[in-house]
């Protein structure tokens, strides 16, 4: 198996796995996403799932699929610059990243808000000036911001809890003062985020049950606070972190299943034993606070980031395992969702749309948090089942072929039989 069939198993896996964390958001309201008392139970077996989620794949597979998205940066540049295209190298690069950004602001704003392809985009755009900077290097820089971010999470938790001791302080008089009442919106606007009214839990899911045009008002809405307000406060540094460190590991060899079966199994027994503990800690001392707002960035916001990680690099090592091993079984089927990574995100998201919501079949918030996952299972079949029967008559998958295009500003050859264009 070549570096790029380890990447494509890898990438593969981690957009499997992005499914188990944003099924929430496709059957659930908004802000049980972050809050499992808002919607889909939070106590038995729901409670048990949600803290299996925090400690095992919540944030992780994106963490994967973020360094992905750098190593393919990496990977495409270099492979322009070998083949001698100097700067059309960079013209290339760039008009393939804003028609990222351009196909994930229409997915975001008409098929579903919880886009990344966005976000993925306004991140590459600073990637190129990095290319060339050694494997090191990358991983220091990547490193540091990772721990940036945690500080941000850090910072975040004190800052909220001194505004909502404010914010409370301040409700009761009758002429608070002009940072009272910034402290007043501002927390208001935190309690609607994470612990909105019943009869707003309500509103939202009348409106998912509802008809397109309700569905594509609230969606826009949602989808203008992920990709302007909540991605650029909170989202930046993580992603950018992941995606240098991701170019690092790369060049490094990481992801191309070239280290030894001791190196990866180290990767395993690091990032679970360190990781999972971590993020089951903080998962248990949030729930312990009674998912107080404050707490969710003390414990969780400062911790995600490590957690995470290590775990998500314990998954990179059971992958590069499979691949070194020879498992195609396993590893074919995944390199072919790989491949047609966007096409089956996208597709991922069209089918569980209307799945859950009223223009289709309407079972949104009909679900528990743990029967969600049987809806995972069978869209992982879909995806394990078509990708490979695509491929087989087919070089790219539907969406590669148009980005492809549009890229190059030319219909690229799709069937397998015909001689594929310079």
């Amino acid at each position: 198996m070549n570096r790029i069939d380890a990447i494509d198993s890898l990438r593969g896996f981690s957009l499997l796995g992005i499914l188990l964390l944003n099924i929430v958001s496709f059957g659930l309201p908004f802000a049980a996403y972050m809050n499992p008392a808002i919607a889909g139970g939070a106590d038995g077996i729901n409670l048990a799932t949600w803290l299996l989620a925090v400690t095992l794949w919540d944030g992780k597979m994106r963490c994967i699929f973020s360094m992905l998205f750098g190593a393919s940066a990496w990977l495409l540049l270099s492979h322009s610059e070998e083949r001698g295209d100097g700067i059309r190298a960079a013209d290339i690069y760039y008009r393939r990243t804003m028609w990222l950004i351009v196909i994930g602001l229409i997915h975001a704003h008409l098929i579903w808000a919880g886009d990344i392809l966005y976000p993925y985009g306004v991140i590459g755009l600073l990637l190129f000036p990095l290319r060339n900077l050694r494997p090191k290097t990358l991983i220091v820089v990547g490193l540091v911001l990772v721990g940036l971010h945690s500080l941000q999470g850090i910072g975040a938790g004190f800052g909220i809890a001194e505004m909502a001791q404010k914010a409370k302080a301040a409700e009761g008089k009758p002429n608070p003062t002009a940072e009272e009442k910034k402290a007043i919106t501002e927390w208001t606007g935190l309690r609607e985020l994470f612990a909105p009214a019943p009869e707003e839990v309500k509103k939202e899911i009348a409106i998912h049950r509802g008809g397109w045009l309700g569905n594509l008002v609230q969606r826009s809405g949602e989808a203008a606070l992920l990709q302007f307000t909540l991605f650029f406060q909170f989202m930046f540094l993580d992603v950018l972190a992941m995606q240098i460190l991701g170019m690092g590991l790369a060049k490094a060899g990481w992801f191309s299943a070239e280290k030894s079966y001791g190196f990866y199994g180290l990767l395993i027994a690091v990032g679970l034993g360190l990781g999972a503990p971590l993020n089951y800690w903080a998962a248990q001392k949030w729930l312990g606070s009674g998912f107080g707002i404050p707490e969710y960035f003390t414990y969780l916001g400062s911790t995600a980031d490590p957690g995470r990680l290590l775990v998500a690099l314990a998954y990179v090592g059971l992958v590069m395992i499979a691949c070194k091993a020879g498992l195609r079984w396993l590893t074919g089927p995944l390199a072919a969702v790989g491949r047609m990574a966007l096409t089956n995100y996208l597709l991922t998201s069209i089918l569980l749309t209307l799945f859950f919501n009223g223009y289709g079949l309407g079972y949104f918030a009909k679900l528990e948090r743990h029967q969600l996952y049987w809806v995972v299972l069978g869209m992982w079949c879909i995806n394990l089942v078509l990708s490979p029967i695509w491929l087989r008559h087919f070089r790219f998958g539907p969406a590669e072929w148009l980005w492809r295009s549009l890229t190059y500003w030319e219909k690229q050859p799709l069937r397998l039989e015909q001689r594929q264009s310079t």
